[in-house]
């Protein structure tokens, strides 16, 4: 467990690509029941462990993610996310290259609950969901993009890269060329929120290995 930052009531941590935040029907193992084992144990807690679920990350997707460790911290936090004031920060590596080199890409979003793929459109259709993200390279051979959500959509990063044709890289579903299996070359690098009790602005920041190799091999 890697743990990023932690106290009285939330602790983020690091998913690794290809484990699912939370379980579903699959039984498959997820995040949300590793972090209650871990404190369990670290802590030799009797009974059950609370832990509150803020948010996701698609089950390919790696990165910080941040758990409440008491109904306070649920509260507030989840507060913290309704009202968009949690700043969310993600790299991509993607194939090819957008046109330009920094913008905004707003769409509406409509989700097939069948095939679980997202449709991005220009103008609003019955259904969609308005989606908004500003996005800058970083650099390039191949092309890492810092991208900043203004929403927090299904799949918007996914379907925001596709429209600019340059799919994340092992990203089949929205356009990539070649298939990464479990994972894909997008990563949740930090979120800043405020501390529950005092309101200090927290970041808690984690880097990919896919990077670390990207840098090495640009070296």
């Amino acid at each position: 467990m890697q743990v990023l930052y932690e106290d009285n009531h939330c602790i983020a941590v690091v998913k690794p690509a290809g484990l699912l935040t939370q379980g579903d029907d699959s039984g498959a193992p997820n995040l949300l029941d590793e972090v209650k084992v871990f404190i369990k144990e670290r802590d030799q807690k009797p009974g059950n462990v609370f832990i509150g679920l803020l948010h996701r990350l698609d089950r390919p997707v790696g990165g910080v993610v941040l758990f409440a460790k008491t109904s306070k911290g649920a509260s507030r936090l989840s507060e913290q996310f309704r009202a968009r004031t949690i700043q969310k920060v993600y790299w991509a590596l993607v194939e090819g290259a957008p046109a330009q080199t920094s913008g905004e890409v707003v769409q509406w979003l409509l989700k097939d609950k069948e095939s679980n793929i997202v449709t991005g459109f220009d103008h609003e259709v019955s259904g969609s969901q308005k989606a908004e993200l500003n996005y800058q390279v970083i650099s390039t051979s191949p092309t890492l993009i810092e991208i900043k959500p203004k929403t927090g959509r299904p799949h918007q990063i996914r379907v925001a890269m596709k429209t600019l044709s340059c799919p994340i890289v092992g990203d089949v579903k929205y356009g990539a060329r070649l298939e990464t299996p479990g994972q894909i070359a997008l990563f949740a690098r930090s979120l800043t929120f405020k501390q529950v009790v005092t309101g200090e602005p927290i970041t808690v920041t984690a880097e990919p290995d896919w990077v670390t190799a990207h840098i090495d091999s640009r070296a």
